[in-house]
């Protein structure tokens, strides 16, 4: 597995706004950097949810390894890399660091510990895939595809995922639906309701697959759906969008889109019983 980026739905409104929803894959460690651009809409793999066993697995046979190994120096970026046989000895010892994790998550879960406790020790060496989706990506870009001041792992990923948003060519729609495709967009079995509720369920799987890889099944994904309404989990209900009028509208996150989020009543909890009231 390495840094890889595709684009699952590229869309442009008849106001001309466009937005992109990407898969991504990259390492879990550079995750944070990404969240800190608040105009992304973001739905993630969890170790929490993946077996220990597979987990392992990637670990032991396809660890993620840094692309850069920079010499120490003041600041938060290294300008030059390890040569020689310093930088040999620093990639053997960080895959090196990973059997110890290995050997102590092995026998945590033989102690019958939760995957959501134990795979955490994992996560250095790990891949995470990320649905995103968003109208606006300048800023994104100015700062990561900067050679010079982004970390190189984000660099990378910017790179390419400006290079795939170049080359896309954007269909025109009022709809983005994200996983849905163009054959049961046309099909009139289903309803455009049901087809944003398609599209919810397999953001959340971060996957137009379920999560066993087999083709996804109607019902199950509207169960989903209900379940992810019922529960209050609302961040895959972020991807799909009608196109506005205006171009230069706001809805949540989104410029010249209203976001499906946005829509429901349920958008957000209104309140919370333990949490004190001051006046």
């Amino acid at each position: 597995m390495t840094t890889e980026v595709e684009i699952i739905a590229d869309t442009i409104s008849p106001a001309g706004k466009r937005i992109t929803t990407f898969m991504l894959t990259y390492p879990r460690y550079i995750h944070p950097e990404l969240l800190t651009h608040r105009c992304f809409s973001r739905n993630a793999s969890s170790s929490r949810a993946v077996p220990v066993s597979k987990l392992l697995r990637q670990v032991i046979y396809d660890p993620v390894v840094p692309i850069h190994f920079g010499a120490n120096q003041r600041g938060m970026s290294a300008a030059k890399e390890l040569t020689g046989w310093r930088k040999w000895l620093a990639r053997k010892l960080w895959l090196g660091a990973r059997w110890p994790a290995v050997g102590f998550v092995w026998t945590l879960s033989k102690l019958g510990l939760h995957k959501q406790v134990s795979n955490r020790i994992l996560e250095p060496w790990l891949y995470i895939q990320v649905v995103l989706t968003s109208t606006e990506f300048d800023n994104f870009y100015a700062l990561r595809c900067d050679a010079e001041h982004a970390h190189p792992d984000i660099y990378k990923l910017a790179e390419l995922m400006l290079s795939a948003h170049n080359t896309s060519l954007p269909i025109e729609s009022s709809l983005h639906l994200p996983f849905v495709s163009a054959e049961e967009r046309g099909l009139w079995l289903y309803s455009e309701g049901q087809l944003f509720k398609f599209s919810v369920a397999r953001c959340c799987r971060v996957s137009y697959l379920n999560l066993d890889k087999t083709k996804p099944e109607p019902i199950k994904d509207l169960k989903l759906y209900n379940e992810l309404l019922t529960n209050g989990h609302l961040s895959p209900f972020e991807h799909q969008a009608v196109a506005l009028e205006n171009p230069q509208q706001s809805s949540g996150n989104f410029v010249g889109w209203l976001q499906y989020r946005k829509t429901l009543v349920e958008d957000q909890r209104k309140s919370f019983t333990r949490l004190k009231k001051r006046v």
